[in-house]
């Protein structure tokens, strides 16, 4: 069988159906999950629980303010937990809720596959189709 030919085969596939439509709440879900900064400090958190500048070490590059903006949003979701501990001087301890367990379960698959494969995709030589496609013009 030709790859184009294969099909997925999609457990659930009658109620993807749901994801489509412009006010399905599991758009603001996936847009809070998929962003480059909640996936990476989700899977920092597979680890174990992590205080704040620990996270800020691991996803190196993110701000002060989208990692608050993301620890914030992640905890509202219900894939985090915030243990602020009433000591001098304050510790905060950020870890997965059993939430964030499963659905980090889900994306560790997806994040060693673009881990193993990101090298040759942002290397790869443009070629007259992928020019196009990436201005979105069809390929002439």
């Amino acid at each position: 069988m030709k790859v184009s030919d294969a099909s997925p085969s999609l457990p659930a596939a009658p109620a993807l159906a749901g994801i489509f439509p412009a006010g399905c709440p599991s758009r603001t879900v996936l847009d809070h999950v998929s962003s480059k900064w909640g996936v990476l400090i989700l899977v920092a958190l597979w680890d174990g629980p992590q205080r704040w500048s620990e996270l800020r070490r691991r996803a190196e590059g993110i701000s002060e303010k989208m990692l608050a903006q993301t620890l914030r949003t992640l905890e509202g979701d219900g894939f985090l937990r915030r243990d602020a501990q009433p000591i001098i001087p304050p510790r905060v301890d950020y870890s997965l809720s059993g939430r964030g367990r499963e659905l980090v379960a889900v994306l560790l698959p997806l994040v060693s596959w673009i881990a193993e494969h990101a090298g040759e995709i942002v290397n790869a030589p443009v070629t007259p189709a992928s020019a196009a496609a990436v201005n979105g013009r069809p390929a002439s």
